[in-house]
């Protein structure tokens, strides 16, 4: 790496481009001068000086003084990463408790303004960001249901055997819940304590422990829509495909409509109706095996 990339990356980090031409010169790492450290750095001397009293304030070298003149010499380079790593977690630190303490307040008001205005909840809801705070919506809206979850979509990520305390929870106290999934492996199952690649047994295995937990499951072929429906009440759905696009543009839609729910429903047992249960998928699987 030449000293140039060496530099953007000092500035990338916070650093001002003459604070890292200083730091090239002293990682040599003997003994220099003010004047020896300008020259080489191509910086005028006088320019220099505050910077490394600063530098062997934060302990980042140590000022050496001889009979004629204050030298400077860089420390275990280990060391000032560790320096500097502290000083930017207290920062951080210092700026999430000043986020906390600015925002109080304000979530307090939001907190009040939002249980006094229940009716005025619009019915649709548009959520864009990362899947982390869509996921969190998503999660909010399913652990409110009270009777009813509809659910069409793919397996994706890492599926494993985890008790689903809320599936088992929520059907046991009476409540429904009918997942129709895509015909996919594009999702992973661990074995030998490693995640691999999803096999269509493995398809089977997942469907059925759904199953045991107290979901309806079945398996279709058609290109079925992200969508979640609960309680007739609402409608979740992922509007983006393309799973190509970056994560803060991608988004779910929220529709509060009984009317559009309906025909949500209406379009979830369609496709239910045309689709096969797990024993049905798993004998003309075997048929072609």
């Amino acid at each position: 790496m030449n000293k140039t990339e060496i530099i953007e990356k000092f500035k990338s980090i916070g650093f001002k481009e003459y604070e890292a031409k200083i730091f090239i010169v002293l990682m040599k790492g003997i003994p220099l001068s003010a004047t020896e450290i300008a020259s080489e750095a191509k910086l005028i001397r006088n320019s220099i000086y505050d910077t490394l009293k600063a530098f062997a304030k934060k302990g980042y070298c140590n000022e050496i003084e001889t009979n004629t003149t204050l030298k400077y010499q860089i420390i275990n380079p280990e060391v000032i990463i560790g320096k500097v790593e502290k000083e930017y977690n207290d920062i951080n630190k210092n700026r999430i408790a000043t986020l906390n303490d600015a925002f109080g307040e304000l979530r307090d008001f939001y907190q009040e303004t939002g249980s006094n205005n229940d009716d005025t909840i619009d019915n649709v809801e548009l959520i864009r960001g990362f899947n982390k705070h869509r996921l969190m919506k998503y999660m909010e809206l399913i652990e409110n249901a009270k009777f009813e979850i509809l659910g069409m979509n793919r397996l994706k990520g890492l599926i494993t055997d985890e008790i689903n305390d809320f599936t088992k929870s929520f059907t046991s106290g009476g409540g429904v819940i009918k997942s129709l999934y895509k015909i996919s492996l594009d999702f992973k199952v661990m074995k030998d304590d490693k995640a691999v690649n999803a096999s269509n047994d493995d398809l089977i295995n997942v469907c059925e422990m759904f199953e045991r937990l107290g979901e309806e499951v079945k398996l279709t072929a058609i290109e079925i829509p992200n969508m979640v429906i609960i309680d007739r009440e609402k409608v979740f759905i992922n509007i983006t495909g393309d799973q190509s696009i970056a994560k803060n543009k991608q988004a779910d839609l929220i529709i509060n409509d009984k009317l559009y729910t309906e025909n949500m429903r209406d379009l979830f047992f369609s496709y239910w109706e045309r689709s096969a249960t797990v024993k049905e998928y798993q004998e003309s699987a075997k048929v072609y095996q």
